[in-house]
């Protein structure tokens, strides 16, 4: 299955969610769906997830690494994941949904625990490689 996240930076901090269904965080994305590139669904998932108020320029949208991985929340499923990192600044304001319980601005210094196996294996380990959050 391909899956896509978004990686948005402030403040050497990354942007972060917890659905209401699973207990860690995760990446801004989702599922790609049939025919769809996973740019579009990068943009389709940060339209979705971030809410209504949220803007961003769909053009500032950069694919920076892809990696396979097992899902968090079913060890028995495959996930082939694509990051893209936005090159500019989220502006608006930050909607929960029925799907989203919460946003958090992370940093090591708050632990693993709270981390999906995509951000604790593999996006964190190259945000902090690439001196992009502390």
């Amino acid at each position: 299955m391909k899956v896509v996240g978004t990686i948005f930076i402030r403040d050497s901090k990354v942007l972060i969610d917890k659905p209401r269904k699973r207990p860690t965080y995760q990446m801004i994305g989702g599922r790609v769906e049939e025919n769809e590139t996973t740019l579009a669904a990068a943009i389709r998932e940060c339209h979705e997830e971030l809410g209504a108020v949220a803007k961003f320029d769909e053009s500032n949208f950069e694919f920076v690494m892809d990696f396979d991985e097992i899902a968090t929340s079913d060890p028995n499923l495959k996930i082939h994941f694509y990051v893209y990192k936005y090159n500019g600044d989220l502006e608006g304001e930050l909607t929960t949904s029925e799907e989203i319980e919460s946003f958090l601005w992370y940093d090591t210094t708050m632990g693993e625990d709270i981390l999906s196996n995509t951000l604790k294996n593999e996006v964190v380990p190259y945000l902090v490689e690439n001196s992009l959050i502390k």
